[in-house]
């Protein structure tokens, strides 16, 4: 896949954790499906970094 930088922009946005909606309105989107469907890449060391984040918060409560 070719690396573009508004994929790039949209993808470490979505990482850190931007509301996706305020990420929607940044991008430009009038549809949430193309701000995470075409522009936010993720794939499985974001899943398991997301499932460690949330495990390390629910230890915490």
């Amino acid at each position: 896949m070719e690396s573009k930088p508004k994929d790039t922009y949209c993808s470490n946005m979505a990482k850190s954790g931007m509301n996706p909606k305020t990420l929607q309105y940044l991008m430009g989107h009038s549809e949430i499906s193309a701000t995470l469907n075409v522009y936010t890449h993720v794939g499985f060391e974001d899943a398991v970094a997301e499932i460690a984040r949330l495990d390390e918060k629910l230890r915490v409560m």
